[in-house]
């Protein structure tokens, strides 16, 4: 085979009907929104349409808000800030709880925030590589906290937590809930009017969307949170003007998405079940997490004595896609934080790979997968110092 792209926790490709639809909004349709001439006006109903979808497939209320924006990281940031600058304008502290394990976009934030001030507490995981309500409720007192932050699933294992347990210890210990959902997103079922989280984020990326949109939810009554200042699009609460073309393919990428969770859930399964069972074939090698608590489409694999960087150059030799981390820090060599919070040791996280699939991988990808990595790991481990 030529290539075989297994990193599809990094970003999906763009579905083609996805593509299809957003591209009459580039040289036919391309009025800005809030223009009161026709090229404006005449995208409005496609924009509700989408919005509608977006609102659909989250299960949000009509009453609540879903802004859009430019991705999760921007919308991390403008929940994380927004209270922050809430807390300050009113002379009070601000104390925000996370876990260790969250992606850059609020490890980093929550960095900052500790640099100017705030009180930052960050939750360990527990044997399984989970943040669960005990463990919350055992480092927070009641009214302590501001704001609770908790990935609903982890980019690089694919351990799902159990968010609405979470959502629930948060509001009774008197804290604002929000959820970074970007990789439950399109992988598991999303309604935030069931686990009754206050703030979610998402990126389109990560299901089949184009790169540059996303979407924070905020429940109707919750304080209202700003980053950037300007204009009045999305009511005043996300200033520049909209993406059209993006907005409309997020939409539809979320609606097709949905209606895919079934194949997710089941086909995509059922690949990835195959793939690891041929993988642990392979002496001396570790699955990270139970595949029954995983997105569908998630592996994190680690095979003693061959390292990460190593295995991945192979690998994109003989044409597959993988990782060794988020891509959005992948260009540090360091053990990444997910790993180094479930204390598997500097070799072991050193050595861990993630193959990520999609609804567009093959049972011919995964035969060529398997039958490559066979031979890499061989040819790696007769060449390996630490291997015996």
């Amino acid at each position: 085979m030529e290539r075989v792209y297994l990193d599809n926790n990094a970003t999906t490709m763009v579905d083609p009907k996805v593509k299809q639809a957003m591209d009459p909004y580039y040289l036919q349709q391309y009025g800005n929104p809030n223009s009161l001439h026709s090229f404006g006006t005449e995208v409005h109903p496609e924009m509700r349409i989408a919005l509608d979808r977006l609102y659909e497939g989250i299960g949000a209320a009509d009453q609540d808000d879903i802004i859009i924006n430019g991705c999760a990281t921007e919308g991390n940031n403008t929940v994380l800030k927004g209270i922050w600058t809430q807390r300050l304008t009113e002379n009070k502290p601000f104390h925000l709880v996370t876990s260790q394990i969250e992606h850059p976009s609020i490890a980093h934030t929550a960095d900052w925030l500790e640099s100017m001030g705030a009180r930052v507490t960050r939750l360990p995981v527990n044997a399984q590589g989970l943040v669960t309500s005990e463990i919350l409720k055992e480092h927070v007192s009641h009214g302590s906290a501001d704001l609770v932050s908790i990935m609903w699933a982890n980019n690089e294992t694919g351990l799902i937590n159990p968010i609405k347990e979470l959502c629930s210890a948060a509001h009774e210990l008197g804290a604002l809930f929000h959820t970074d959902a970007v990789q439950a997103a399109g992988k598991i079922p999303v309604n935030v009017g069931e686990i009754g989280c206050d703030y979610l984020t998402f990126s389109a990326h990560k299901f089949h969307g184009p790169k540059g949109v996303g979407g924070l939810f905020a429940k109707r009554g919750v304080p209202s949170v700003t980053l950037l200042h300007g204009g009045e699009q999305m009511g005043g609460k996300r200033a520049g003007t909209v993406n059209v073309a993006y907005l409309v393919g997020m939409g539809l990428a979320i609606k097709l998405a949905t209606e895919a969770l079934e194949y997710e859930n089941t086909k995509v399964r059922a690949q990835r079940d195959r793939l690891e069972d041929a993988l642990m074939d392979i002496p001396d090698t570790i699955i990270l997490g139970r595949r029954e608590n995983r997105t569908p489409n998630t592996i994190l694999i680690s095979f003693k004595g061959i390292e990460g960087e190593a295995f991945l150059w192979d690998l994109n030799t003989n044409g597959i896609a993988a990782s060794t981390g988020s891509a959005c820090s992948s260009e540090d060599l360091e053990a990444d934080a997910t790993l180094r919070a479930m204390n598997l040791g500097p070799d072991l996280a050193h050595t861990a790979v993630r193959f990520t699939l999609s609804r567009f991988t093959t049972d011919e990808e995964i035969d060529y997968t398997i039958e490559t990595i066979r031979k890499i790991v061989q040819r790696l481990r007769s060449i390996s110092s630490t291997y015996s």
